[in-house]
């Protein structure tokens, strides 16, 4: 999955508009123009599309948890210069205050059966002997399931 299918599907998910999304990438320590947004929503072939970074969609999600979860005392965590689908998944967990359960409801709206131990090995740390990788596949269903539960009818 590329960063802008996770930014296109919260966007959708969520219903969010340009000012919206402007907002939340302000809160997550990024300022963008409308011109840029654009750009990072427009479809793959588009030839004006342009991918967005990592640490442009980091500080987007971050603006995300602020925005789901209010934002914590104190410093603002920094956006990572580099991300992962562990870390984007973590990401949108943590925005979205999900436990084990609701993830596995997700995934289950996604018609993707999941166990516990599944889950807590894509958040364990990198180097833990049971840390596993998220692949594409197990984040676009995440994003799916997401989508069929939080979007408005």
């Amino acid at each position: 999955m590329t960063n802008n299918d996770v930014l296109r599907k919260v966007r959708y998910t969520f219903d969010y508009n340009d000012d919206k999304m402007m907002a939340l990438f302000a809160s997550g320590g990024q300022e963008v123009t409308r011109a840029e947004l654009s750009d990072w929503l427009k479809k793959d072939e588009d030839p004006d599309f342009k991918g967005i970074y990592d640490k442009q969609l980091a500080a987007f999600l971050n603006g995300f948890i602020n925005e789901k979860r209010g934002k914590r005392e104190g410093a603002q965590p920094l956006p990572e210069k580099s991300l992962n689908n562990n870390i984007i998944f973590r990401k949108l967990k943590i925005a979205l205050n999900a436990t084990d359960e609701d993830i596995i409801e997700m995934f289950a709206l996604a018609d993707l059966k999941v166990s516990k131990p599944e889950i807590s090995a894509l958040f364990r740390n990198p180097n833990h002997k049971h840390y596993r990788l998220c692949k594409d596949q197990f984040l676009r269903n995440f994003l799916l399931g997401m989508q069929l539960k939080f979007r408005q009818k």
